[in-house]
């Protein structure tokens, strides 16, 4: 009965903190969201144990695997949390005046002024949330139809996971989350992987996780060139231009 509580909770952590990525705007959020998101994966793979422990840390055995997905997940989170800083700082101000400087002040004292105007209706969020619930409810009955792994709570998580991430690639308003929707989609097919072919090895699983952190470095690449040339990652503004 303990065993079927944690996985339940961890299931719902998994839920939230991927509806966090889904329906929240701020990359502040949806990064914290994503670590949450890793996290909650790592405990529920140690809970599933689909690799024979092999590390002993105060009396108790966990599987290497749980380190590499934590260390994954950290090394992500990062990455995209370093190239979201860079995008949202201005720099070159030493070479300019100071009359420059005094007009940049001035237009960043209004674009601020405008921005905390500009707050969200709740209409942003209601496609989002309806979306995530139309997932949790796919992810549900999804396995009872095509079950691919032996436990009904693997299949709900990796089905909750890829259908959270497409979701977010659809729903995506600027590029950094287009990226966040790609990392879930492969945190769902990493899942599964592990627990159709646990058996492989660690250094299988391994080269799994480092593809991630490649994929991770790939987005924050592609967005450094796309600010480079548009010094915007909205989508809509690149539409418009």
């Amino acid at each position: 009965m303990a065993a079927s509580t944690t996985i339940l909770v961890l299931l719902i952590g998994m839920t939230v903190t991927a509806g966090a990525v889904l329906i929240l705007f701020d990359w502040r959020l949806t990064l914290s969201g994503l670590l949450l998101n890793y996290i909650f994966q790592a405990l529920f793979i140690a809970q599933q144990q689909f690799i024979i422990p092999d590390i002993a840390i105060g009396g108790r055995f966990f599987s290497s695997l749980i380190f590499v997905k934590l260390i994954t997940g950290v090394a992500v989170v990062l990455i995209l949390a370093i190239t979201a800083l860079t995008f949202s700082r201005d720099y070159g101000l030493e070479d300019l005046d100071e009359f420059s400087l005094t007009e940049l002040r001035r237009a960043a004292r209004r674009a601020q002024r405008a921005h905390a105007m500009k707050t969200r209706s709740l209409g942003d969020y209601l496609l989002p949330t309806w979306t995530l619930l139309m997932a949790v409810l796919a992810s549900y009955f999804l396995p009872r139809v095509y079950p691919l792994a032996s436990s009904p709570g693997v299949d709900f998580a990796w089905y909750l996971l890829m259908l959270s991430g497409i979701a977010t690639l659809i729903l995506a308003q600027d590029v950094l989350k287009i990226g966040l929707g790609l990392l879930l989609c492969m945190s769902g097919l990493d899942l599964l992987y592990t627990a159709l072919a646990g058996g492989v090895g660690i250094v299988a699983l391994g080269l799994l996780s480092l593809v991630t952190v490649l994929l991770a470095l790939v987005i924050a690449y592609l967005s450094g060139l796309l600010y480079g040339r548009l010094k915007t990652l909205d989508l809509s503004e690149i539409q418009r231009r």
